[in-house]
């Protein structure tokens, strides 16, 4: 498992780039880092009570911003390429506790032109709490590099 580089990180002035989900020097973001695991991309992320729902849960809606983006990381990782996702479908199966170790997983399940579908589980202290089905529209790689200011995504040595 090798860590994927973030090719933004340190770009916040100039380019705009201050994602939420992923911005390293966003000071209220998840600050979300991501790994390749073979055929599939890999988020380890520990909540904190800023990010609750209920008590002591994890919002859901927060929930679905990792799953979300760790599927947006397995295109430009997978596809070096940018992506929009076109739908989301999650289910909730059990609480996230805000004291959790989670890993959230996205590999590929099928791919339809420039429609990418993929599966995305979220587990908390091992145990599976969310899975999802997502779908993404890539972008073409001129559009990407031209329009979104997309650069590869590569790992670290």
């Amino acid at each position: 498992m090798k860590k994927i580089k973030n090719p933004y990180a340190g770009t916040a002035e100039g380019m705009g780039y201050n994602c939420f989900a992923c911005a390293p020097e966003n000071p209220c973001g998840l600050k979300m880092e991501f790994f390749e695991d073979g055929e599939e991309v890999v988020c380890f992320w520990e909540p904190n009570p800023n990010f609750q729902g209920w008590l002591n849960t994890l919002h859901g809606g927060i929930q679905a911003t990792l799953i979300d983006e760790t599927g947006g990381w397995f295109i430009s990782r997978k596809y070096q390429t940018t992506a929009m996702t076109t739908n989301l479908s999650i289910k909730y199966k059990a609480p996230v506790p805000i004291e959790s170790k989670l890993e959230i997983r996205a590999r590929l399940k099928e791919q339809k032109r420039s429609f990418v579908i993929m599966d995305i589980t979220l587990t908390a202290n091992g145990n599976l709490c969310s899975t999802a089905e997502a779908t993404f529209y890539c972008f073409p790689k001129e559009k990407a590099e031209k329009e979104f200011h997309f650069k590869p995504y590569e790992l670290e040595e």
